[in-house]
C-alpha cells in the first residue's frame, strides 16, 4: 500500500512538471482558442481560477483580444468596476468585441455619449458591423443630441458599409432609405431589391442553423431562385416596379428570432431594471434595449401609435415575433391627440417615418 501511494504521488508530481515545462506561446495558443469559444464570462474566468500561471498568462493581450462576443455577456445586475476595468483591459488589447459592447454600455447606460461612440468608431474603423449599424442608428436618430444633430447621409453611408459586411439590419435599413429617399437619392427598384436581399439572407440563415451541412448548398440554390423570381422588372414584362416586397412569411416558413447580441441584452436588463424618465420610451423590440436619449426620438407605429421603434431592423424583427399578432389602427380622433402631445414636444414629425402596423410593418 505504500509503494501505491508513493507511485501516485510520483505520477501526480510528474503530470506538474509536463505541464509547467510547457512553453509559454502553447498555453497562450490554447488560452487563445478557449476565450474565443467561451460560451459566457464563466467559461472565461474560470481560466484564472485554475492555477497561478493560468491567471498570468489568461491577460496576455493576444488572449484578450481573441475573447469572443459573449464572452462579455455581463449581466446588468451583475455590472461592477471590476467589469468595466476587464472590458477597458480587453480594448487596450484591441477586441473589437469589447470596444463595441462598452461603447454602447457607456453610451446608453452611463450617458457618456462622447466616449461610447468613441469605443464604437473604434470598431467601426476595424469593419466590425454591429458597430456600423450602431452609429448609423445615432446619426439617423440624431441621439444624444437636439433633433437638428440628425445626419441622414452619414447614417446612410455607415448603413452600406455594414450592409456589404452582411449585416441584415444594415440592408433592410439602407433598402429602405434608396426606396423612400431618405438620407439617398430614391431609386424604388434597387431598394425593393436590397429588401428583398436581407429577407433572404435572414432566412437562408435561419436554415443553415437548422439544416444539416449537406443541405446548405439545396437552400442557397432554392433562396437564389427565389429572388430572380420576385426581383421587381421593367421593360415588357407585365410585374410592376412597384408591387409590394416578400417578407420572411412568405416564404412559407415560420422562423425563430435572431440571437441577441450580448450587449443588446445588457442594455434590456439594465433599463428594464431601472426607473427611468417616463418621457423617454424604449424600443419596443425586446432584442434591442436602446432607450430614448430624448423626448419622441424614436419612430412610431403607424397603424397603432402604441410601439416604438429606433430603426426599421428593429420594426421588422418586432413584427413577425410580436407586434403582428397585436397591431390595432388607432381610431382618428386618438391619433388627433397623439399628434398633439408629439407636436407640443417638437417631434409630432416622427410618427409616420416608420411603416406599422396592418399595411406598414410588412416591408
Amino acid at each position: 500500500m505504500f509503494e501505491r501511494k508513493k507511485r501516485t504521488r510520483t505520477c501526480s508530481h510528474e503530470r506538474s512538471d509536463l505541464f509547467d515545462s510547457l512553453p509559454d506561446d502553447i498555453v497562450i495558443s490554447i488560452l487563445c482558442k478557449l476565450s474565443s469559444s467561451s460560451r459566457s464570462p464563466s467559461d472565461f474566468i474560470t481560466i484564472f481560477l485554475t492555477c497561478k500561471r493560468l491567471n498570468q498568462l489568461g491577460l496576455n493581450p493576444l488572449v484578450l483580444s481573441k475573447a469572443g462576443s459573449e464572452t462579455f455577456a455581463i449581466r446588468a445586475k451583475n455590472w461592477s468596476e471590476n467589469s468595466h476595468r476587464f472590458l477597458k483591459q480587453c480594448v487596450v488589447a484591441g477586441n473589437i468585441e469589447a470596444s463595441y459592447t462598452l461603447g454602447m454600455i457607456r453610451f446608453y447606460c452611463l450617458q457618456n455619449r462622447g466616449s461610447g461612440a468613441s469605443l464604437m468608431a473604434k470598431a467601426a474603423i476595424r469593419s466590425h458591423a454591429p458597430s456600423l449599424y450602431s452609429l448609423a442608428v445615432i446619426q439617423f436618430n440624431g441621439s444624444g443630441g437636439s433633433k437638428t444633430d440628425k445626419d441622414l447621409r452619414a447614417g446612410v453611408a455607415l448603413c452600406a458599409r455594414a450592409a456589404y459586411l452582411g449585416h441584415v439590419d444594415a440592408l433592410r435599413e439602407l433598402g429602405h432609405c434608396l426606396q423612400d429617399g431618405y438620407g439617398a437619392r430614391k431609386n424604388v427598384t434597387q431598394g425593393r431589391r436590397l429588401l428583398i436581399q436581407a429577407n433572404a439572407r435572414e432566412f437562408a440563415s435561419s436554415l443553415r442553423a437548422a439544416a444539416p451541412p449537406s443541405l446548405h448548398h439545396l437552400v442557397t440554390w432554392q433562396l437564389q431562385n427565389h429572388q430572380q423570381r420576385n426581383r421587381p422588372l421593367t421593360g415588357n414584362n407585365n410585374r410592376s416596379p412597384d408591387s409590394g416586397c416578400p417578407l420572411l412569411s412568405d416564404f412559407g416558413c415560420n422562423l425563430p428570432s435572431r440571437e441577441v447580441h450580448p450587449a443588446n441584452r445588457f442594455l434590456a436588463e439594465w433599463f428594464g431594471a431601472r426607473e427611468s424618465d417616463p418621457g423617454l420610451r424604449m424600443c419596443s423590440h425586446s432584442g434591442c434595449g436602446r432607450p430614448e436619449t430624448r423626448r419622441n426620438e424614436f419612430r412610431r407605429c403607424s397603424a397603432c401609435g402604441t410601439v416604438n421603434y429606433c430603426s426599421r431592423g428593429c420594426q421588422a424583427q418586432d413584427w413577425k415575433v410580436r407586434h403582428k399578432l397585436e397591431c390595432t389602427p388607432m381610431a382618428m380622433d386618438q391619433w388627433v391627440e397623439a399628434v398633439d402631445g408629439e407636436d407640443q414636444d417638437g417631434g409630432g414629425d416622427r410618427i409616420a417615418e416608420v411603416e406599422g402596423g396592418v399595411g406598414g410593418a410588412s416591408e
